[in-house]
């Protein structure tokens, strides 16, 4: 039992820190999503290509916004800000699809 503890106490210290540097990295008080802020390599570009139409528009919409909020020298008001909760990897499957796909054509041009 008090392993079982230990390791609730700690999984609780890890998602604290989570969310504190989830605050601090301040891209959520731009309306943005950890999703958003991905550099853009070759696999992300064809990830976001995979989209469906509605994630692609709402990924367009923040990124406007935020690009917006920037050049004001704004942000967004608190209520509006992304919360640590409603913070989804929308792009993270699409992802790691073009990466398997990647490595599969890798490994069969290596043959």
């Amino acid at each position: 039992m008090a392993s079982r503890s230990a390791v609730s106490a700690s999984g609780r210290w890890l998602d604290g820190i989570r969310k504190w540097y989830f605050n601090a990295a301040g891209f959520n008080k731009l309306g943005l999503m950890r999703d958003d802020t991905i550099y853009k390599n070759e696999d992300v570009k064809e990830a976001i290509r995979r989209l469906p139409e509605n994630l692609y528009k709402d990924r367009v919409f923040h990124m406007k916004r935020a690009l917006d909020l920037t050049m004001r020298q704004q942000i967004l008001p608190k209520e509006q800000w992304t919360k640590y909760e409603e913070d989804n990897f929308y792009l993270e499957p699409y992802l790691k699809e073009v990466i398997q796909e990647r490595k599969e054509r890798e490994e069969w041009a290596k043959k």
